[in-house]
């Protein structure tokens, strides 16, 4: 070993003692680290203790479960059998089918996608139940935990072109079975399915009246805004004299129906799933519940009793639609029972104007028109505002004739003093009477247009053709735009930037701006004027998570209002109108009855006042 190498390892060594010196731990730490470890060790022994626990109780459910199967398994032979999946499938939707249960779990809407592209799936695997509970033999039987026996093949089923029919059997023995039937044909939305009893009236308990089919779904989220999707989330119903109702779409309810039930469905904001009766359910217990768990929305189950007399046959026939909130498509699948009202479309004299106005225009254009949906969107506020046009002319000319008319109100002002009010509003009414001005015509065509803005309130955050539909830069007009992500969460106004809706509120002030220099001006016009400018910040608030179609039309709608407004001024000379006014004076006023007895009234109202004793 040469000297250099024993240097090497000298100075090796004396490092190390060095490190080993300096970084040993002091007495604090050395007692910090001792009661460290004896924390670690009583966690770890709690853990152990839980987990002990844990498995005690699962061993327990697990003798439970066995003991009820084993109970089951007595009257349902179970032996052997194989728990599979197995598909019905057409171009529109796909469904999983399993042994064990005998029932769907699984559905998929192959035409459409989740806001993140990912395959649309109503129900997700082992988010779902479905089964019929009732007595046999001493013995409570739950169909969910029967495994079922195929009649048939998946090679078979996979046959193009022809209805699908999946039949699954628990047997009792070769003549005594219970049966769930799937029917599924080319091209549609709707499931058949039918439950059938045979040969089990000594099986299932005598005093038996009714089944109890138990239906329950965790509603996935499938769009952009989960607040949002929540608003038009739930469970609806439709009772046999086709009243539509539903369950809280903000909390949790649970409800009996006692009356007859045509069916029960949950609605999501764009797809629904429903339950459809032969004839109808006689009694239904329905639930909704808040879903805290990411990627769901609600909770929702149905307990649907089945009327069961204990015949050797029994037969329960149903249906299934697993599709889109299209209003086009429910109509096609269900108008005699009412499903195009799964679509909220407003209170029922806007949804007419909705039903009957604004969905067939929109449809027309969307069929005859191969444009952009935010072009179609476009036209049809152009044809709205066009009707409506001649409502804007009658409201603007009644203003504008209230503003030549201003000094001579004025004038009347000062003649009358301000506490003589009544003789004051008589005088300024007589002089609009003779002018052939009504103070109310500015107004009445504002509040005619009232119901067409609520009805599409209503139409576009349910309107599916508008969904995923990109224009500009909002990437899906049945959802918000968002053009920035704030780091921070306003009140009441979230934390994104919604350009549409950015939009429609300048668009808005600007009108109440152009609008206001239109109209005569005093201390009383001035506040709801000010009460005017809140609104629309209000809206700014109310509209930034909606749909940005929505904000859209009303965008578009109000620029095309002010560029109609700066139109008809243009057109209009104020000294022009004026002079027709001085005209209009000198010509005989026909009174109406009602101007007539109005008149009476306050002539009346007069003599009375000078009639009562003055204060002293």
């Amino acid at each position: 070993m040469d000297r250099n190498t024993i240097t090497g390892l000298v100075v090796i060594a004396l490092i190390l003692i060095g490190y080993s010196y300096f970084m040993s731990p002091s007495k604090e730490e050395l007692k910090a680290m001792h009661v460290r470890d004896s924390i670690a060790r009583v966690e770890a022994q709690r853990a152990a203790a839980l987990e002990k626990e844990r498995q005690a109780d699962f061993a327990a459910q697990q003798q439970n479960t066995e003991t009820q199967q084993a109970g089951t398994e007595a009257i349902f032979k179970q032996d052997s059998l194989p728990v599979e999946q197995y598909t019905l499938e057409n171009n529109k939707i796909k469904l999983h089918i399993n042994t064990k249960g005998g029932c769907i779990d699984y559905v998929d809407l192959k035409g459409y996608r989740t806001h993140d592209s990912l395959p649309l799936i109503l129900w997700k695997d082992h988010k779902s139940s479905m089964g019929l509970n009732f007595y046999a033999r001493n013995k409570q039987i739950n169909t969910a935990d029967l495994v079922f026996v195929p009649n048939t093949s998946q090679k078979e089923l996979n046959a193009e072109g022809a209805e699908q029919v999946l039949t699954m059997r628990a047997y009792v023995d070769e003549n005594k079975y219970l049966e769930f039937e799937y029917k599924l044909a080319p091209d549609s939305y709707m499931v058949d399915f039918n439950i059938n009893t045979y040969n089990l009236n000594d099986v299932i308990a005598s005093n038996t009246n009714f089944l109890t089919l138990y239906w329950g779904v965790d509603m996935p989220q499938l769009e952009k805004s989960r607040d949002f999707e929540s608003r038009y989330t739930g469970v609806y119903y439709n009772f046999s004299n086709n009243d539509v109702e539903h369950l809280s779409l903000t909390g949790d309810e649970k409800v009996d129906l006692p009356t007859s039930v045509k069916w029960v469905a949950y609605k999501q904001q764009f797809f629904s799933s429903v339950l459809i009766a032969k004839e109808s359910f006689p009694n239904v217990l329905v639930s909704t519940a808040n879903n805290t768990n990411p990627g769901f929305l609600k909770t929702a189950d149905a307990e649907i009793s089945l009327p069961y007399s204990g015949k050797a046959i029994e037969k329960y026939d149903m249906r299934f639609f697993f599709g889109p909130n299209s209003y086009p498509v429910l109509r096609e699948y269900g108008k005699d029972i009412e499903l195009p009202q799964l679509i909220n479309l407003g209170w029922k004299w806007i949804a007419w104007f909705n039903r009957y106005v604004v969905i067939p225009i929109f449809n027309f254009l969307e069929s005859h028109v191969t444009l952009n949906y935010g072009l179609i969107i476009l036209l049809l506020t152009l044809i709205i505002k066009l009707v409506l046009f001649p409502l804007t002319y009658k409201s603007y000319m009644s203003q504008a004739k209230m503003r030549v008319l201003k000094p001579q109100i004025d004038e009347i002002n000062k003649k009358i003093p301000a506490d003589k009010a009544m003789e004051r509003q008589q005088a300024v009414m007589k002089l609009y009477k003779k002018a052939g001005v009504n103070p109310m015509g500015g107004c009445l065509p504002m509040l005619l247009q009232m119901p067409i803005l609520i009805a599409l309130f209503y139409f576009f955050p349910g309107a599916i053709e508008l969904r995923q539909k990109s224009f500009l830069w909002a990437t899906d007009l049945a959802s918000y735009d968002s053009i920035a992500t704030l780091p921070f969460t306003i009140p009441f106004y979230g934390n994104h930037v919604s350009l549409f809706c950015l939009l429609m509120t300048i668009t808005n002030i600007l009108y109440m701006w152009y609008n206001s220099k239109n109209q005569p001006q005093n201390d009383q016009m001035k506040g709801m004027q000010t009460m005017m400018y809140i609104m629309p910040i209000m809206f700014l608030f109310i509209f930034n998570s909606y749909s940005s179609g929505l904000s859209y039309y009303y965008f578009i709608a109000t620029l095309i209002t002010i560029v109609q407004t700066w139109a008809i001024r243009k057109f209009v000379n104020d000294e022009k109108l004026l002079k027709q006014i001085e005209l209009a004076k000198t010509k005989p006023v026909k009174k109406s009855k009602f101007q007539q007895k109005l008149e009476d009234m306050q002539r009346m109202q007069e003599q009375r006042m000078k009639q009562m004793p003055k204060k002293k």
